[in-house]
């Protein structure tokens, strides 16, 4: 597919900005201030041209401006320019009125679903609240390797949406009735089939990443062994076909309602497992490593995964959103991410508070200073 490309984006009543433009040239974007003067905003913007939530997973209505004493953020719009080979595309999203749970979809003109902007690029994203990723919950890990999978196979999003939309249901028939088995029985049936193509895709994604990952070699990066922990992703590795793995699943949730009922959750089923990384080369699991290591180590699998995309010929290139994520990196690294996103031809974009940790980017790099006043090109 031709390369995608983001050439302008333009913000109306979106978070801290009441109007902001920026145009963009094809090469990494440099988004550098200080503290709470909105270069994740920006970062976020560029993630709403993607499904989903964006990447703070915030309500639609938190994202409009809001000032001091009012309690509904204001109508907001995302508008964005795609160069896509040699067409230029125009998309946008917003909400049309204050405090709206939903936004709307444009393509050219055209309302259309959020998943149709998979069409035309795909997202990678790391953010600071990922820094614990190995020392935090279960659930954390699952977001971000889930991100990862929705990355190479959009589908994944609407599959684990209609997974949780049938457990939610579920868990409130059990738990306030009616118990009715015959209604139980059709939401565990689309729990199976929702829930098995989940562990498959995420299975898949896990074979992919750590091939990629161990054909990559000696770099700056330390070598990661991954492995997903729970019992219905481990069935999809070991090769079950994903039929045989819907109706396992459709008769584990059968077989402890009552269990479910009394916990008053559902202790069985994808939404319980978990993504475990050794450190290679130490032999030891990521929670035990440096915060440097463990941030290197998350890097290296949204790396491996910007490439794999880069390379699909039956899919858009992936845009990369790194939000402060040369904190916790010495300058080996820092250069050698700059590197690798500039040998994989990849449009990205990452903030920091120091120019001066991007200086190694100078001259390849389109640099943007963000404070009170605006938004300024810099000499980058």
């Amino acid at each position: 597919m031709p390369r995608a490309v983001l050439t302008r984006l333009t913000l109306t009543d979106f978070r801290s900005y009441v109007r902001a433009e920026l145009a963009m040239d094809g090469r990494p974007v440099v988004l550098a201030g200080p503290n709470g003067a909105g270069k994740t905003n920006l970062l976020e913007a560029v993630s709403l041209l993607t499904a989903g939530r964006g990447l703070r997973g915030a309500a639609m209505a938190d994202f409009g401006r809001r000032l001091p004493g009012e309690v509904k953020g204001r109508a907001w719009a995302v508008a964005a320019e795609i160069l896509l080979g040699d067409e230029t595309l125009k998309v946008g999203t917003g909400v049309e009125a204050a405090g709206a749970a939903r936004r709307t979809v444009r393509l050219e003109g055209e309302t259309v679903t959020p998943g149709r902007l998979s069409d035309l690029q795909r997202q990678v994203w790391l953010t600071p609240a990922q820094d614990r990723l190995f020392l935090e919950g279960a659930s954390e890990r699952r977001r971000f390797f889930d991100r990862l999978v929705y990355a190479a196979r959009p589908d994944h999003a609407a599959q684990a949406s209609a997974y949780e939309k049938a457990q939610r249901e579920r868990m409130r028939l059990l738990t306030d009735g009616p118990n009715d088995p015959a209604w139980l029985s059709a939401l565990e049936a689309r729990m199976g089939l929702a829930g098995a193509r989940m562990a498959s895709a995420r299975a898949a994604t896990l074979v992919d990443l750590q091939a990629e990952i161990d054909s990559r070699g000696e770099r700056p990066f330390p070598q990661a062994r991954l492995e997903l922990t729970g019992e219905w992703e481990q069935m999809a590795k070991a090769g079950v076909e994903t039929p045989e793995i819907e109706g396992r699943l459709v008769q584990a949730l059968a077989a402890v309602r009552d269990r479910d009922a009394s916990a008053g959750r559902a202790l069985t089923g994808p939404h319980r497992g978990d993504l475990a990384v050794v450190h290679l080369e130490k032999d030891r699991p990521a929670a035990e490593c440096s915060t440097g290591e463990q941030k290197a180590l998350i890097l290296n699998l949204v790396l491996a995964q910007a490439a794999r995309l880069s390379r699909a010929e039956s899919a858009p290139n992936p845009i990369l959103l790194l939000d402060e994520v040369a904190a916790h990196l010495d300058r080996r690294r820092r250069k050698a991410l700059f590197d690798e996103i500039e040998a994989l031809g990849l449009q990205a974009f990452l903030t920091g508070t120091d120019e001066h940790l991007f200086e190694d980017l100078r001259g390849r790099a389109q640099g943007v200073r963000v404070d009170a006043s605006g938004l300024a090109l810099l000499d980058a």
